[in-house]
């Protein structure tokens, strides 16, 4: 039981890493341009990635559209 407990930790850590490195990736790359151009990256960027809705994309599109980087990275 705490070995199916660890290895879910580990992939849910391994998501959020992947998740994170790709939304600072694009925050470098995209930083001011259009919510529009920044939300079609992260949505090609982020496919197969658990964890964000359409909402979720919008709000961190916004936030690399006016140059933060909402990864903390």
């Amino acid at each position: 039981m705490a070995e199916a407990s660890l290895i879910r930790t580990n992939v849910e850590h391994e998501a959020n890493r992947v998740l994170f490195g790709i939304v600072h990736e694009v925050a470098m790359g995209y930083a001011g341009a259009s919510v529009f151009e920044v939300a079609a990256v992260l949505r090609r960027r982020l496919v197969g990635v658990p964890g964000l809705d359409e909402q979720g994309i919008r709000r961190i599109a916004e936030e690399i559209s006016v140059g933060r980087d909402p990864s903390g990275l």
